[in-house]
């Protein structure tokens, strides 16, 4: 199995580092509204102060991931998480200070630190073969559905079981620790600037977009099943109390998904996979909003969760075969800020529509907004590969009549393809384009559908 070869103590490392950098996050957003909920007006201070900690996320994100040095990532991963373990620990300890404070201790929270997830989820590509790169963000899925299974029980066992502040502290405690465990890990990894061929990163990254759409249509479906099922399974006449067990079981089930997705080679590319899993959640959640009873709910979003995590998987491979490989740690931070938006507009959108509807048309309004993202996303692709496959059949033509070798020819056919697909996003962009697999290149190596099919993969 090939989930062995990962046993190493650099991948070990890296995985108690993720786990501490992780654990906060998860748990800020309901550490933030446990913090306050005694206050007067304390349920909707926490959700200010929640929202206030996602949009640091967002920002920060976008501006600090895009600035993270390949090379020398290391003081500038601590330096952030640093700063968010000082903003977790003023925040428990200032629970009782004006709204204003705490909003701010909440944005600078999730902006300091959010140049981490990027940055370690490139680091650890760069800490195993090739090869292996499916099977290493198959295991990085599992572990982030792990903390976000524990998280949420564990801030409110300590804060409604020991003090309020508690989780805050902890996150402190664990952001800090992370920061530390940097230094068990290199200080970065290799890239030669030079591969994005005099292309600004903001274009660069631009070429990407369908992944994008698809992180954030993907966290859309994620915000209904969290926010929008305790109103759901009123409106059945279910217990409320059972939103709990079966969020839990939707990222149990997520767990064992990204685990199965990295044990074979899945057929088709990584782009139809990506748009069948995610079309395939869709409807388990369009699903949920219509069965009646619990048991059929449950299954649901179980099937959902199973299913989910594979959208996650062949998205962050998709974008590692998307970008070159100095763009990709800003890449993966460019993702986690859509994500966070598809989040957040989701549960806006929600809220907005329950105030208005029932909960079932909620979510099933919500799935509209997700349908719509994954469609976009989807004609993004095709556009992108079709693009590719054009331009590589032109000059592969040209080079046979000119008389060139085959391999001279594939060369320049991907070349060409490379600038044809980049055109789209902005001139100067190359080899970025989220696209089809190539032909010229070697379609057996990688492994799990998601493996780097040649240099494209998808």
């Amino acid at each position: 199995m090939a989930y062995r070869e990962l046993v190493t103590r650099p991948v070990l490392n890296w995985s108690f580092v993720a786990l501490a950098a992780r654990t906060p996050v998860a748990m800020a957003p309901l550490a933030l509204v446990l913090l306050v909920r005694e206050r007067s007006g304390g349920y909707t201070l926490g959700a200010v102060l929640a929202a206030a900690y996602v949009v640091g996320e967002v920002v920060g994100a976008v501006a600090l991931g895009a600035r993270l040095n390949s090379a020398r990532a290391r003081p500038q991963l601590a330096l952030g998480l640093a700063v968010g373990a000082a903003a977790f620990a003023a925040l428990g300890c200032a629970g009782s200070a004006h709204p204003v404070l705490l909003g701010a201790l909440a944005v600078v929270a999730g902006c300091a630190p959010a140049a981490a997830p990027g940055g370690l989820r490139a680091l650890l590509t760069s800490l195993v073969p090739e090869r292996l790169g499916t099977q290493a963000l198959s295991m990085d899925a599992i572990l982030t559905y792990g903390v976000w299974t524990a998280s949420p029980a564990l801030a409110t066992g300590l804060a409604l079981g020991a003090h309020p502040a508690l989780p805050l502290l902890l996150g402190a405690v664990l952001a800090a620790c992370a920061a530390a465990g940097l230094w068990a890990l290199p200080a970065g990894w290799d890239t030669d600037a030079s591969d994005r061929e005099g292309a600004s990163m903001l274009r660069t990254l631009a070429a990407a977009w369908p992944v994008y759409v698809t992180g954030a249509a993907a966290l859309s479906l994620l915000a209904l099943a969290e926010l929008v099922l305790p109103a759901l399974l009123e409106q059945r006449g279910i217990a409320v109390g059972w939103a709990g067990p079966v969020l839990a079981g939707y990222s149990v089930a997520a767990a064992v998904g990204a685990f199965l997705y990295g044990l074979r080679r899945w057929p088709g590319t990584l782009g139809t996979q990506s748009f069948v899993l995610l079309l395939a959640v869709i409807a388990c959640v369009a699903a949920a909003a219509v069965l009646p009873g619990l048991a059929l709910i449950a299954g649901a979003m179980l099937l959902a969760g199973l299913l989910q995590s594979g959208v996650q998987v062949t998205r962050n491979l998709s974008l590692r075969d998307a970008l070159p490989r100095s763009a990709l740690a800003a890449g993966y931070s460019m993702l986690y800020a859509a994500v966070g938006l598809g989040y957040a507009t989701s549960a806006t959108l929600s809220g907005v529509v329950q105030n208005a509807t029932s909960p079932s048309t909620a979510v099933l309004g919500g799935v509209g907004f997700a349908l719509l993202l994954t469609l976009v996303a989807g004609a993004g692709e095709r556009r992108s590969a079709a693009t590719r496959r054009r331009a590589t059949r032109a000059d592969q033509a040209v080079a046979a009549a000119s008389g060139a070798p085959a391999s001279d020819a594939a060369a320049l056919g991907a070349a060409a393809a490379d600038a044809a697909a980049s055109s789209q996003a902005g001139p100067g962009v190359a080899g970025c384009a989220v696209s089809g697999p190539r032909v010229d290149e070697g379609a057996d190596e990688g492994v799990g559908g998601g493996g780097r099919v040649g240099a494209a993969g998808e």
